[in-house]
């Protein structure tokens, strides 16, 4: 078994020791990827992929990872003795998702990806350099839906988003057509009338009766 395939993603972070990410690729049909490329105190390391570790809330039964000092799904307070320990006595927080079992794989490993992370950021220094690693962490914006275009190759415009519904009291113009002129409410005889009433008399005996 030989790796056949290096890529590179290199962190632009100055001061983290988290240097870049890579995939390897065995035999030419076999990947792993979100390896990390660590600065140590002896040079770069390679870390294996790896997931937090969780565990169950005794009230509720929900995952949570190891350093929450409450459920996320009922609020009880966690304690810290359900972090495992390691061999040396340390919190264990994570996993390796894939991992050498040997030290001969772990050396080659090694020595190939640290090899190809020092010519990456040779041709780094390139002004036409482009990372041939597989990010696939995208944001939702970078899914921008394209217009769709009619058979006639013009771009075609749902006409639902043109409709503008009169019982709302809108007044912006149709497509297509003038805006809409406000108009009064009509207006009845009866209404006509009672808008003007004479002044009350003033003479003997105003008040008495009401006024129409």
């Amino acid at each position: 078994m030989e790796i056949t395939e290096v890529r590179i993603k290199l962190m632009d972070e100055p001061g983290e020791r988290l240097k870049a990410f890579c995939s390897i690729t065995f035999d030419n049909c076999f990947v792993v990827r979100d390896l990390k490329i660590i600065e140590g105190t002896s040079g770069p390391f390679v870390a294996m992929p790896s997931r937090k570790l969780t565990a169950h809330c005794p009230r509720c039964g929900m995952k949570n990872h190891l350093r929450a000092p409450y459920c996320n799904q009922c609020g009880s307070q966690l304690s810290n003795d359900r972090m495992p320990l390691d061999a040396d006595g340390r919190a264990k927080l994570y996993a390796d998702i894939a991992h050498p079992i040997n030290s001969a794989c772990r050396e080659m490993i090694q020595e190939v990806v640290v090899q190809e992370y020092l010519e990456e950021i040779e041709r780094a220094k390139q002004p036409d350099y482009i990372s041939r690693y597989d990010d696939f962490d995208m944001d939702y914006g970078d899914f921008k839906r394209a217009p769709q275009q009619a058979p006639n190759g013009d771009t075609r415009v749902d006409q639902a988003h043109q409709r503008r519904h009169s019982h709302l009291g809108n007044n912006r113009p149709q497509a297509g057509g003038p805006a809409r002129e406000r108009s009064a409410p009509p207006t009845s005889p009866s209404s006509t009338r009672n808008a003007y009433r004479e002044p009350p008399p003033t003479g003997f005996g105003a008040g008495i009766f009401p006024a129409e």
